[in-house]
């Protein structure tokens, strides 16, 4: 086979330029400018909000003059909670660990855990009588 020739077509054209560069370059310049001239006008509010703000004095309510020292009413929050939670825990050990009076009228006692439970592994669990 021959290579055949590519056929003239005067009614079709190409473009000369695909991209105009420059108007691109201009373009992204020009967003370059504005985003530098932003940043700078914030910069410069933020100054102005800043000294603003520092100018400005606290504002005192009028009733609460002289509260400061005042405690709210029981009951009031833990102020160190893991040192209430250590003294709970270190008088209850106490108390399961001493002896003491439950009702000293009626004659009542506490006796230690230890010794209690070693009284009702001697003694037993009491139980009801089957009736026959």
């Amino acid at each position: 086979m021959a290579h055949e020739q590519p056929q003239a077509n005067p009614e079709v054209h190409h473009e000369h330029s695909d991209v105009n560069f420059l108007a691109i370059l201009g373009f992204a310049g020009g967003l370059i400018v504005v985003a530098v001239i932003i940043h700078l006008v914030i910069y410069v509010l933020f100054g102005y909000f800043n000294s603003r703000e520092g100018v400005q004095r606290v504002a005192e309510y009028p009733l609460a003059v002289g509260q400061q020292d005042r405690v709210p009413p029981e009951p009031r929050l833990q102020t160190n909670p893991r040192e209430d939670l250590a003294d709970l825990r270190a008088r209850e050990d106490g108390q399961l660990t001493s002896y003491g009076w439950v009702d000293k009228n009626a004659g009542v006692v506490r006796i230690p855990i230890d010794t209690a439970m070693r009284l009702t592994l001697e003694r037993g669990l009491p139980a009801r009588q089957a009736k026959p």
